[in-house]
């Protein structure tokens, strides 16, 4: 579980994030979506301590990150997994090499025990027999997924995905949705993805914190979501074609 506590955040005299509350719950898929411009990346990058709010406090369980020393700084990274939005994964290393360098830099496992690892989570995103093979071998989506196996190669307790859709077609999107949300479930991980994707709101948004210029102005599940009178919300979700048609949907069977 992660809490925040009235966090503010601003860069010279512009006001980035503005008072935020919320609490992002454990075994389950938290998304931060919004508009470009409403906060949501500056939001990510405070919880994973890359920014530091000029005001309020981030718990990771009960402690504040902001009252951590060094020490508890090191080990809250380690267990900490990330699923960048490019993948990043390393052009000149192979699958396995890229799913290795968390164990690497993070644990002091003889190497046989790193490859068992690294063979289990490649088996657990379905990529069996891609060891040896290099990022630029292997399809955008089998790159998000290797991304995926390295993100949870230490058993992370906290899972930040940013943007973990783009660049991939619908069906493969999918994909990478439900392979989140079924980790997040199975390794009782607190998991948050900020998204503007409104297909991985409507498959995987159990929690779903809205922001418009840096306040939360909605928090919900993709239920809900359809279900509020918020204008702010209703003129962001219904500007998607998919869920136009899901309104007409909805309208047609009244």
């Amino acid at each position: 579980m992660i809490k925040v506590e009235n966090i503010h955040k601003s860069f010279g005299d512009e006001t980035i994030l503005n008072g935020i509350s919320t609490v992002f719950d454990k075994g389950k898929t938290n998304l931060i979506i919004g508009q470009s411009g409403s906060g949501k990346t500056v939001m990510l990058k405070c919880l994973l301590g890359l920014f530091r709010p000029e005001k309020g406090f981030i718990y990771y369980e009960d402690k504040a990150i902001q009252n951590m020393d060094d020490e508890q700084q090191r080990n809250l990274r380690e267990e900490i997994g990330m699923l960048f939005q490019g993948g990043a994964l390393f052009d000149s290393m192979t699958i396995e090499e890229n799913v290795m360098f968390p164990l690497r830099m993070f644990t002091k496992q003889k190497r046989s025990q790193m490859l068992e690892r690294v063979n289990e989570v490649l088996a657990r995103v379905n990529l069996e027999g891609v060891n040896k093979k290099y990022p630029a071998e292997i399809s955008g989506g089998m790159q998000k997924r290797v991304s995926i196996a390295r993100a949870i190669v230490n058993n992370p307790k906290y899972l930040f995905c940013d943007e973990p859709n783009s660049g991939l077609d619908p069906k493969t999107a999918t994909v990478i949705d439900n392979l989140i949300q079924e980790i997040t479930h199975e390794y009782d991980i607190t998991t948050v993805v900020v998204t503007h994707d409104m297909n991985s709101v409507m498959e995987i948004g159990e929690k779903i914190v809205f922001l418009k210029n840096g306040v939360l102005v909605w928090q919900g599940t993709n239920e809900e979501i359809f279900k509020t009178d918020n204008k702010d919300v209703t003129n962001f979700v219904y500007s998607s074609d998919l869920f136009k048609k899901i309104r007409d949907i909805q309208i047609n069977e009244q």
